[in-house]
């Protein structure tokens, strides 16, 4: 046979295949590529269609002989996966062992080993089996009255102050020009006009607002005040400034009457809407953490339901991923308070341990979701794209673009969607109760009560966002399996760098007097 496959290790769930492609079968389909490109080919001293193969042979033999190795190396892949009836883990690790000037130049046989983790064999639980606590909190009335005047304070007016009191006071909103320096130098971003400062809004950097308490219209106060050591602007940082501000006008607040007049003024027709509304807002903040509790019920239990071994790959993958953050947060300074003092190796042990967990969860759904049938819809994704975009302010469009043509950025976009359906479908299927809680425990971050099923104990908050389950492989796994095939290509005929990513839009800068 002129392509040869050899299963060479099956333990556990790591497989290793041989593959050996004979150059004669290299050479066979570099020859009727060359056949079939030859009659469309237009070259400088060359009638149309009348290019001698061997001269297209010449000029781009080895360009020719590149593509035909890639295909191969995709077909014996697939069908190397395919005769052993196994369902690939991760994308899978392509080893060259032959001299790939040798094999473009059509001399030596390609040979190559496929290495690969397949998905581990188990039976999911049955969703209808399962029974979860759902703990609810209702919103009293007392706290649509305190949403309604928080928006009442957030949309007050203010008004000039007229009589004696004049001067401004705490909660005043003081209209100023001002022009900041350091050490006597007007800096960038340090001036403004007409400013509009609401002293204790916390709007500025502290110390500026309340240095007004006590000025009137027409007063030229010096505010001295230093930025904090972590402001958003490097060369401000910790520096000592003085802005010159001068006042124009003092307003004093006026409160919005909570009434029709105001719902209008919120765009509803009434204060019974504007009341709707306003709950509404409240429930559907309830109702998310709910269903976040809700969620974390369902994995703790999924998570101990299942038992069975885990390609250890995808787990030192996730692993890799959580340890890097929690690296960066100890070098930020933001490392939970329970892991001082404890060794690298207690905390390796501690997030594999989180990562093992995280990996089992994704398989599990993932099960759960093929059995199921669940499909994610191109309106969906694409949906997914868009609010992703949406972010990245001017370069929405072009962000939105590279989400829809690039496959692992949109198998980033993916894999939330189809978690969230496959939970949606076991919430569907299985018994729930709802239990009536404080707002206290609702909100509460870190523990969930007993009741509920399965390890309660909280996953660390250093990786909180990494304890969830992944359900799809890691996006990088597939570079890794197309290396092969790129080093063939680049030794063929060296192309451009692929574009990069559209760059993240970068934030707009507040005025330096701001926070």
């Amino acid at each position: 046979m002129s392509i040869q496959i050899v299963e060479k290790s099956g333990e556990g769930l790591s497989r290793v295949f041989g593959v050996t492609v004979s150059a004669k079968e290299l050479n066979t389909r570099a020859e009727k590529r060359i056949t079939e490109i030859t009659p469309q080919m237009q070259l400088k001293g060359f009638r149309p269609g009348k290019v001698p193969a061997a001269h297209v042979r010449r000029m781009y033999g080895k360009s020719i002989m590149g593509e035909v190795i890639e295909q191969v190396l995709t077909e014996s892949t697939d069908k190397a996966i395919s005769d052993a009836k196994v369902r690939p883990a991760t994308q899978p690790d392509m080893k060259l062992e032959s001299d790939m000037d040798k094999v473009i130049a059509g001399t030596a046989d390609l040979t190559y080993e496929i290495q690969l983790e397949v998905m581990p064999e188990f039976v999911p639980v049955d969703p209808k089996t399962l029974s979860l606590t759902r703990p609810i909190y209702g919103a009293p009335d007392k706290e649509v009255d305190e949403m309604l005047a928080q928006l009442a304070q957030q949309n007050r007016t203010y008004e000039p102050k007229t009589g004696k009191a004049t001067k401004a006071a705490d909660g005043d909103m003081v209209v100023a020009d001002f022009i900041g320096r350091i050490d006597g130098e007007v800096f960038d971003g340090g001036t403004a006009e007409d400013s509009q400062i609401v002293i204790g809004s916390g709007q500025f950097i502290p110390g500026f607002e309340e240095q007004l308490i006590g000025a009137k219209a027409g007063d030229v106060v010096t505010v001295k005040v230093s930025f904090p050591d972590d402001y958003q602007v490097d060369t401000l940082k910790g520096k000592p400034a003085e802005f010159e501000t001068t006042i124009k006008d003092v307003r004093a607040p006026v409160e919005s009457k909570i009434d029709d007049a105001f719902a209008t003024k919120l765009g509803l027709d009434s204060m019974d809407a504007l009341r709707t509304a306003v709950r509404g807002q409240i429930e559907q903040q309830y109702g998310n953490q709910s269903r976040f509790k809700l969620k974390r019920a369902l994995l703790d239990v999924l998570d101990t339901e299942h038992s069975f071994a885990l390609p250890p790959r995808m787990v030192e993958a996730e692993f890799s991923a959580i340890w890097q953050q929690v690296q960066n947060d100890k070098a930020s300074g933001g490392a939970p308070n329970d892991d001082a003092g404890k060794s690298d190796e207690q905390l390796e042990s501690e997030y594999r341990k989180i990562a093992e967990r995280r990996v089992r969860l994704g398989l599990v759904l993932a099960e759960i979701g093929r059995a199921a049938n669940i499909q994610i819809t191109e309106q969906e994704l694409t949906e997914a794209a868009r609010q992703e975009a949406m972010r990245y302010g001017p370069q929405a469009q072009e962000v939105f673009d590279y989400l829809r043509k690039n496959a692992a950025a949109q198998a980033q976009l993916r894999a939330p969607i189809y978690e969230d359906k496959v939970v949606d479908y076991i919430f569907g299927q299985a018994k729930i109760a709802d239990k009536a809680v404080s707002k206290d425990e609702l909100m509460a971050d870190d523990e969930l009560p007993e009741s509920y099923g399965g390890d309660a104990k909280p996953a660390k908050k250093a990786a909180k966002a990494k304890a969830e389950p992944k359900t799809e492989a890691k996006a990088d796994a597939k570079a890794k399996a197309d290396a092969p095939k790129a080093e063939a290509k680049a030794k063929a005929e060296p192309k451009a760098a692929a574009k990069a990513a559209p760059a993240k839009a970068a934030a707009p800068k507040k005025a330096p007097a701001k926070k």
